[in-house]
C-alpha cells in the first residue's frame, strides 16, 4: 500500500507562530511508514522550500527527487487527493480536506491522521470504507445484463405503485384486461419470458400448470415480504373471480432489490412459459469491504434475479472475497451454466 505524505501539513504540525516548520517531522513519518511497510511518497507545496526550518537538506532532497514539489499554479490539497486517487494510496495528513468531498469519494477512509510526540510520530488508522450506495442494486443489474446478454429476457419496468392487497389485485386485472384488448396474445405487455419449458414439468408449479392461465410474480421490497404473502390468496381469488378464469391465477410473491419498501410491481407471465430453474447460476467475486453484506443479501440477490427473468427457483448465487480487489464496490460477476438438461 503507498502513503503520500502530506509534508507542509507534517512539517507544520505542533509549530508555534514564531517557529518554522520542521524536516524533522516528515522524516520522522518516512521512517515510522517504512517500518509499517508501507511505500512513501512525499509532497509539498511550493512554498515549503521557502519557509522549513533545514532548507539545505530539504532542497536536496528535492534535487535527488525524493520529494516532490506540486506544480506551480496547483493546489497542493487537489494535486494530493488527485494523485491518491490514481495511485490508490493513503494520505498521511491531519487536513480533513472537507471542501474537496463533493469531488473525492469517501475522503476519511483514505486519510491516515498522526500525532507528534517528543519529536516521535504516532500513525492513527483511516476511518472504514462507507459502503457503496445501492451496492446490491448495481449488482442485480449487472447479472440481469449478463443473463441478456446470452438472450434470456427480464422484467425491467419500475411502477412502484403503493403496496396493499387490493392495489396489487386492481393492477393485475388491468393489466390482463389491457393485453387482451390489444390483442396481445404471445406475451403480456411485452414483459414475458422466451425460454422453452424443460421436458420435465417443474415439480412445485405441476399442479398450477394444470389449473392456473397466469403466474403473477409479485416484487415486493425484502421488509414487505410477510405482508404481501399474507394478500397473495386473496389476490388469486379476486383476480379469477373478475377476470372469469376458468382457474385462479397462481400469485408468487419475491423479495426484489429494485422495489422500494412500501411499494410493489408484477411480472406476469403465462405458466406455460415459466421455467423450473434458472438456466445460469452466478458466482460473483466482491472486494473484501462489502463481502460480508452482499453475502448476507445473497439469496435476496437469487430472489430478485429470479422474479425477473421468470424462473420458479431461485439460481445459485456464490459469493467469495477477493484480496485482489481493494476498492469498496470491486465486484466480478460470472455465470454458469445451471437449471436441467
Amino acid at each position: 500500500m503507498k502513503v503520500i505524505i502530506d509534508a507542509s501539513n507534517v512539517a507544520h504540525y505542533g509549530k508555534r507562530a514564531d517557529d518554522k516548520p520542521r524536516l524533522k517531522n516528515i522524516s520522522s513519518s518516512i521512517e515510522a511508514l517504512k517500518k509499517l511497510g508501507y511505500e512513501v511518497i512525499i509532497i509539498a507545496d511550493a512554498s515549503l522550500r521557502h519557509e522549513i526550518d533545514e532548507k539545505e537538506s530539504f532542497n536536496q532532497l528535492l534535487d535527488d527527487g525524493k520529494v516532490q514539489q506540486v506544480p506551480s499554479g496547483t493546489t497542493a490539497d487537489h494535486y494530493i487527493l488527485k494523485l491518491a486517487e490514481e495511485e490508490d494510496a493513503k494520505i498521511l495528513s491531519n487536513d480533513v480536506f472537507r471542501e474537496y468531498f463533493d469531488e473525492f469519494q469517501d475522503i476519511n477512509s483514505r486519510r491516515i491522521p498522526y500525532q507528534l510526540k517528543d519529536g516521535e510520530i504516532e500513525i492513527g488508522s483511516s476511518s472504514k470504507p462507507k459502503k457503496v450506495k445501492n451496492i446490491l442494486q448495481k449488482i442485480s443489474s449487472d447479472i440481469l445484463y449478463d443473463f441478456e446478454k446470452k438472450n434470456v429476457d427480464s422484467y425491467r419496468t419500475k411502477r412502484g405503485k403503493k403496496l396493499s392487497g387490493i392495489a396489487v389485485a386492481k393492477e393485475v386485472i388491468d393489466r390482463i384486461n389491457r393485453s387482451q384488448e390489444e390483442g396481445i396474445e404471445p406475451k403480456l405487455e411485452g414483459l414475458l419470458m422466451k425460454l422453452p419449458l424443460f421436458e420435465k414439468v417443474m415439480n412445485m408449479v405441476e399442479e398450477a400448470e394444470k389449473t392456473s392461465n397466469f403466474i403473477i410474480f409479485v416484487l415486493v421490497h425484502p421488509r414487505d415480504y410477510r405482508d404481501a404473502v399474507k394478500y397473495a390468496g386473496n389476490i388469486a381469488v379476486t383476480v379469477g373471480d373478475r377476470l372469469k378464469l376458468d382457474h385462479a391465477p397462481l400469485v408468487a410473491v419475491r423479495n426484489d432489490l429494485f422495489t422500494k419498501a412500501g411499494s410493489f410491481e408484477l411480472n406476469i407471465i403465462y405458466s406455460d412459459e415459466v421455467v423450473e430453474e434458472s438456466p445460469y447460476n452466478v458466482n460473483i467475486t466482491i472486494n473484501d469491504h462489502d463481502y460480508s453484506f452482499v453475502k448476507k443479501n445473497s439469496r435476496n440477490i437469487a430472489s430478485t434475479v429470479a422474479a425477473r427473468i421468470g424462473t420458479w427457483k431461485f439460481p445459485i448465487v456464490s459469493v467469495k472475497p477477493s484480496m485482489l480487489m481493494e476498492k469498496p464496490g470491486q465486484y466480478e460477476i460470472i455465470l454458469e451454466k445451471g437449471g436441467t438438461d
